[in-house]
């Protein structure tokens, strides 16, 4: 994959909008766009908290949508464009569905898959692997992420220590987000 391709800084910016639409719901602001032959087949979110469902991620929403557009499981010739470095299960399910190519934002040291904690994308005991670009658009993605949690823990310093569930004291927040 061509690094300076302008299409990948194009299909980005649907990635990157589909975030700012799941910040704007409270959730971390994740967005992939799934692409085939120049144009957008599958578009997702994230949706954890909206749903209450922990498979809920942008990619995995992502490729039911292309699925459904496409008529089949099978993803061949597609590529997926998420903001966030893909976890194991989303590389997993990318596996599965036969993409030709990852393309990611920002890295994500703490969950990654596609490089970062390990690189499922090219084991090779799977019957399929794709390939992976990551640092398209990075700043942007990485940007958006750090300012979500950014206002999430400012929210939560000022609101007051409760023992009800979404009180100050019932999830952690991360301090920054990695650099990626």
């Amino acid at each position: 994959m061509d690094r300076n391709d302008p299409q990948h800084a194009e299909w980005m910016a649907a990635a990157l909008a589909l975030a700012s639409e799941a910040a704007a719901a409270g959730e971390v602001p994740v967005g992939a766009v799934i692409v085939r032959n120049r144009e957008i087949v599958g578009r997702g979110r994230n949706r954890r908290e909206s749903d209450q469902d922990p498979v809920a991620h942008a990619e995995l929403i992502a490729i039911q949508d292309a699925a459904r557009t496409l008529g089949s499981w099978r993803l061949d010739g597609c590529q997926i464009y998420v903001t966030l470095e893909p976890c194991a299960m989303c590389t997993g399910a990318l596996v599965l569905a036969r993409i030709d190519a990852c393309v990611f934002g920002t890295a994500d040291p703490k969950g990654g898959f596609c490089g970062s904690l390990g690189s499922l994308h090219e084991h090779p005991g799977l019957n399929h692997r794709f390939s992976v670009l990551g640092g398209v658009k990075g700043d942007a993605c990485r940007d958006q992420l750090q300012q979500f949690f950014r206002a999430l823990r400012e929210k939560k310093r000022t609101k007051p220590l409760t023992d009800e569930p979404g009180g100050a004291d019932s999830t952690a927040v991360p301090e920054r987000w990695p650099s990626g």
